[in-house]
């Protein structure tokens, strides 16, 4: 009964776990943001992959629900810049083999590690900037990834899901 106990506690302990984390300037003011554009390094660019267009949808959907116009840059209190960021992990595949013999107390064994890949994967940044002062007054990370193993659904419903959860944490304070 215990057991069963602790292992129903991990796994909603596990569950409240949050998939980003966020950043802020503890000075700003954030009520005072009412409208906001995409920084210009992310409207120069002329061709828009596919996960950018996902992530724009997504940012545009939750600023709209947070009650913010978008305006042209010049006009804006934020500006709104994201980035896919690369990231590499090694992962396990398959299974370690190992021999061995011995006798009484005395043996010798060998073992092989299981094979090893490397990935990469991409976690979203999310970064908001007062337009008169150029700084970064708020910054979300997600903690899921995007690999090339996903399917373009998989990859929007990912999108949708991490920028939903980073904006439910704007503004800071509220939750």
């Amino acid at each position: 009964m215990r057991v069963l106990f602790i292992a129903a506690m991990v796994a909603v302990l596990a569950g409240c776990a949050s998939n980003v984390v966020t950043d802020y300037n503890s000075a700003t003011v954030f009520g005072n943001y009412t409208s906001w554009a995409y920084a210009p390094s992310q409207k120069d660019s002329e061709i828009t992959s596919l996960d950018d267009a996902r992530v724009r949808t997504a940012v545009e959907r939750e600023l709209n629900r947070k009650a913010l116009r978008q305006m042209p840059d010049r006009e804006a209190d934020l500006l709104v810049s994201w980035q896919i960021v690369p990231e590499e992990r090694l992962e396990q595949v398959g299974v370690g083999l190992g021999l061995g013999f011995g006798r009484g107390n005395f043996g010798w064994g060998v073992s092989a590690p299981p094979p090893v890949r490397e990935i990469t994967e991409g976690k979203l940044v999310v970064e908001l900037a007062d337009r008169r002062s150029s700084e970064v007054i708020w910054r979300a990370a997600s903690r899921r990834y995007l690999n090339e193993n996903q399917s373009p659904e998989t990859r929007r419903k990912l999108i949708d899901e991490v920028v939903a959860e980073m904006f439910s944490k704007y503004p800071p304070g509220l939750n």
